[in-house]
């Protein structure tokens, strides 16, 4: 009688995965805050994961979408932040700011108002529908031009002085490279080329884990909010390397994805939460040494 092959595989975790120091502050201040005060209408997530949102909800932490809805007196930006224009309008409304604004795009947001108020194009490294571009536009007094496009420029009248930052969860390299681009076809013209790297430190580690982590696994599974700009990068990164799977939550894993595997490697996202991560695991782990 011949046996049944059974799967069996190792579980390889990145070095660097789930929350970072900046997601950890934010949701700190937003539990204190609702702590201390009764509940807190968060002007959207304040970091894109749902099971952080629902999480929050339970502790009085209010997801709302316009200003029109806020309900009660105190106001949380998120993580990602926002442009000068909300933060005088929820002062005008009389709402008490509770600020969970990474430290990173704090940063950001400085070098887009002070290119801004000195005579700069600012051009920024970014997608234009991410919360974050969105408030560094603000910053930049709305005269950014957001691209990922280097070709971009060319559609604009060129500028004596151009600035360049970048959202602070974009790919190292891709950066570089629109660098180098914006270079070649600007620099003939301008007078003034500042370039700032405002990506987050944080973000390009967990990127290079992930890069390692592909290279030595047969299949990778990368774990966080589907909205999640930091996660779709490592998902990308690991994609062209191995087969990658993005999931939010260990249900979506298919146990196909592991068949016949020796490596199945596991990173996620700054916003992920531990809990997650750990339910994937024992997902993966209830899959191991089942029969092929």
């Amino acid at each position: 009688m011949t046996a049944t092959r059974k799967n069996s595989f190792k579980i390889k975790r990145a070095e660097l995965m789930g929350f970072c120091s900046g997601v950890r502050r934010a949701i700190k201040i937003i539990e204190n805050a609702a702590s201390e005060n009764g509940s807190v209408a968060s002007l959207g997530a304040v970091v894109h994961n749902q099971d952080v949102v629902d999480s929050l909800k339970k502790k009085g932490v209010h997801l709302i979408k316009e200003m029109d809805k806020i309900d009660g007196d105190y106001v949380a930006i998120t993580s990602h932040g926002v442009g000068p224009d909300t933060i005088e309008e929820l002062k005008k409304r009389g709402k008490q700011i509770v600020d969970t604004t990474c430290t990173n795009v704090q940063n950001a947001q400085h070098i887009a108002r002070e290119l801004a108020d000195s005579g700069f194009q600012v051009i920024i490294f970014g997608e234009a529908d991410h919360p974050e571009v969105k408030g560094l536009t603000n910053w930049a007094g709305n005269k950014a031009l957001v691209t990922m496009d280097s070709k971009d420029i060319q559609k604009i009248d060129r500028p004596r002085q151009i600035g360049i930052i970048s959202q602070t969860t974009q790919s190292l390299d891709k950066y570089e490279n629109f660098i180098r681009e914006i270079f070649a076809l600007a620099l003939p013209e301008i007078k003034e080329l500042r370039i700032y790297n405002t990506l987050c430190r944080e973000t390009i580690k967990r990127q290079d884990s992930a890069m390692e982590l592909a290279k030595n696994s047969d299949v990778v599974l990368v774990v966080g909010g589907i909205n999640s700009a930091n996660t779709k990068r490592l998902a990308d990164i690991c994609s062209g390397i191995t087969e990658t799977h993005f999931i939010e939550r260990a249900d979506e894993i298919n146990p196909e994805w592991v068949k016949n595997k020796e490596v199945v490697g596991i990173t996620a996202g700054a916003s992920t939460p531990d809990e997650t991560i750990q339910q994937v695991i024992d997902r993966l782990e209830s899959l191991n040494n089942t029969p092929a």
